[in-house]
């Protein structure tokens, strides 16, 4: 049997290929990476305006209490001291995120966290609802009541879904922070920031030395690159793969409207702003130059819309209801017979990952490549 060219197929420049491709190469492994995107970086991938670097493919903020793995990334670039404190909008009013005491603040002018408690506690009495609520909204309603509620929850989350909020299981909500300090940081990790420079020195970091094709759609040439190396490491859709055989797995996807405004050199003042109003049709503004503190006398925009997935829309968000994992079992069972491939991030294992996340279980899953090697 002749020798394969690549010890590694790795279809996807996201982070977890990258990683991948980075660990096996460092052990005297040949990789080939390939993506259809015109670019490496996944949805990382930041298209630079003078200066600001654009998330092209929506807001990503690197957040983690893992030390190994933020003293991994930070070995490839140093990270800035960001820190995500979104806002909402709402019928012209401003909030802070998450609900903490400025939120109540400005909903109630309460100033200390008795009041605020209190408020919560006795617009709950008023609700209601059964012990076991039946959807989203009875659930949130619960959890918080309802001026929370309908001012900062239920039109976000009708946009985000694409359905009423009656409509969506109770489960995907079980709980919803609520701090009673004035505290808008947004996440609890111990580390928090953002590349200096953007995420594409991390992916190319990552990357360096390695051989990378872009633009290569691996379902068009299926058969000549699998006969290329001994393992694949597949980090696309697993029911694409196998040619959707159980049926489509779901997803909610994003649109983005960019806009470079040459004359404005601060737009919103904060790097994330969501719309909770239903009648907005935008689930948020970001404001890229605020992910680095930028100082440019121009500034960039964007417009996210949630939308529907589908076989020809980018997937981001795995739909992890009842029927949909009843589905991936059989993708993953069926996966299991193919040893020499490895299905991995988001969509190789429709699992909802922050970017913490895919990295360790890429470093993990290359490292169980090695050993068993």
């Amino acid at each position: 049997m002749p020798q394969k060219s690549y010890d590694y197929l790795i279809v996807g420049a996201g982070p977890y290929g990258a990683v991948c491709a980075h660990e096996l190469t460092k052990a005297g492994k040949k990789c080939l990476v390939i993506d259809k995107r015109p670019h490496a970086g996944g949805n990382l991938w930041c298209k630079e305006e003078d200066g600001i670097n654009v998330h092209y493919y929506g807001a990503h903020i690197f957040h983690t209490s893992n030390k190994k793995i933020w003293d991994y990334v930070n070995s490839f670039v140093p990270f800035n001291r960001y820190t995500n404190s979104p806002l909402a909008f709402y019928k012209g009013r401003l909030y802070n995120l998450p609900f903490n005491m400025n939120t109540f603040y400005q909903l109630w002018g309460v100033t200390t966290p008795a009041e605020a408690a209190a408020k919560i506690e006795d617009q709950k009495k008023s609700l209601n609802i059964s012990e076991e609520p039946q959807n989203l909204e009875e659930q949130a309603l619960k959890l918080v009541g309802p001026d929370v509620y309908y001012t900062l929850i239920k039109g976000y989350t009708e946009k985000q879904w694409g359905r009423a909020a009656t409509e969506i299981p109770a489960f995907i909500i079980r709980r919803l922070p609520v701090r009673f300090t004035f505290d808008n940081n947004y996440f609890n990790d111990l580390y928090q920031g953002i590349p200096i420079g953007g995420y594409n020195k991390l992916i190319d970091a990552l990357l360096a030395g390695i051989e990378v094709r872009t633009g290569v759609d691996f379902f068009e040439d299926r058969a000549e690159l699998e006969a290329l190396a001994d393992h694949i490491i597949y980090t696309g859709k697993i029911d694409q793969f196998f040619d959707y055989r159980f049926g489509d797995l779901a997803y909610r996807s994003l649109r983005f409207d960019h806009r470079r405004l040459d004359d404005v050199p601060n737009f919103q003042g904060n790097a994330v702003v969501n719309y909770t109003e239903r009648e907005v049709p935008y689930t948020r503004i970001i404001e890229h130059k605020h992910f680095e503190f930028g100082q440019q006398p121009h500034t960039v925009i964007t417009y996210e819309f949630s939308q529907d997935g589908g076989r020809h829309v980018d997937p981001y968000y795995p739909i992890n209801d009842a029927e949909n994992m009843e589905r991936f079992a059989q993708y993953k069972a069926l996966a299991a017979q193919y040893p020499h491939i490895t299905f991995g991030g988001r969509l190789g294992e429709y699992k909802y990952y922050d970017m913490h996340q895919v990295i360790e279980v890429a470093l993990n899953k290359a490292a169980e490549l090695l050993k068993d090697a």
